[in-house]
């Protein structure tokens, strides 16, 4: 399996009342590629401009952050010309890297909405940069830094410019190989974009990373449907598998993701955590971790649900107050 190191360039709506912005919210312009062997060596690499059609009219943002002009652009290929290309220059079976996980959004999203065959019906594997370099160098995974300040971090020779598709494609590339060759423990952690989710069950997505797991669920019709489907709100072992003790049952701190604890009789505490992920036509994807925690992260998930619930108290107290103000007017 290649790896092919990946970094796009993107226009968009300088007014953001074109018809296609809900569809195409960013039209890829720069291709930049760097190809990788099995000794995380550079052996090829792709480089194309892409004439805008959607948003011929360069945003002025993007002008000034990758320092190009409209008519490098207007000698640019076709996007769907350009794609086949790249697609053919990958090969098969390649794994994209990238620097965080916009690209392969927007790779998918461009790929649907100019009529080209996806790089999969479904949620696609690929490797954040971004966040193994967190994991070996921050141990934290939620501290994403830029791609320059990572360089800087490693000291990489600074020897092309940033903020344009290639060059950012191969500083990736740099920091991809130090990662393979300093702490290869972290290769394992994969990320899945999930632009497009699993159609069906069997098509969902399970993988165990030893020190937690995750699933990728089917597409659910709509959030009540998922929140209330007995393989999404069992709570469950990342080791066995089986149900747990609950401990702390299922409660939201933001809206956004809801939290549940459990005891298991043989692996111990196990936190469960779900987002739900929601799509234009109002259909969810859910995607699940499980994970291990010692008795202090129970005890700090028992403190975030206290907060929720006060929170929840105090609306609920809010809207009777509002109801009852309506009523007397």
């Amino acid at each position: 399996m290649g790896l092919i190191v990946l970094d796009l360039e993107w226009n968009q709506s300088s007014t953001g009342r074109e018809p296609e912005v809900a569809k195409l919210p960013f039209e890829i312009i720069e291709i930049g590629a760097i190809k990788l062997n099995e000794e995380y060596e550079m052996v090829s690499e792709f480089s194309e401009l892409i004439k805008p059609i959607v948003y011929p009219r360069l945003y002025h943002i993007t002008s000034k952050i990758i320092h190009i002009q409209m008519d490098e652009l207007s000698r640019g290929g076709k996007f769907t010309t350009i794609s086949d290309k790249f697609k053919e220059w990958c090969g098969e079976d390649a794994l994209m890297c990238t620097w965080g996980p916009s690209d392969i959004t927007e790779l998918q999203r461009n790929l649907k909405f100019f009529g080209k065959e996806l790089l999969n019906d479904g949620p696609v594997r690929y490797i954040d940069v971004q966040k193994l370099y967190a994991l070996s160098f921050d141990k934290d995974p939620h501290n994403r830094i830029s791609l320059e300040r990572a360089v800087d971090a490693l000291g990489i020779e600074k020897d092309i410019p940033f903020h344009r598709a290639f060059g950012d494609a191969y500083y990736t590339a740099k920091i991809m190989t130090k990662i393979a060759k300093e702490h290869p423990e972290v290769l394992k952690f994969v990320s899945f974009d999930v632009t497009f989710p699993p159609k069906t069950k069997e098509d969902e997505v399970f993988i165990d990373f030893g020190t937690y797991s995750k699933q990728i669920t089917h597409v659910f019709k709509n959030r009540e449907s998922a929140l209330t489907d007995k393989s999404v709100m069992s709570i469950v072992c990342t080791k066995c598998g089986k149900p747990i003790k609950k401990r702390i049952g299922w409660f939201s701190p933001n809206g956004k993701q809801f939290m549940a604890a459990g005891v298991c009789d043989v692996h111990g505490l196990i936190k469960n955590r779900i987002r739900i992920h929601k799509y234009d036509d109002d259909t969810v994807c859910v995607i699940k971790i499980v994970k291990p925690i010692e008795n202090d992260g129970l005890i700090r998930l028992q403190e975030k649900s206290a907060r929720a619930e006060e929170l929840r108290r105090k609306r609920k107290e809010a809207e009777k107050k509002a109801k009852e103000f309506e009523r007397k007017k």
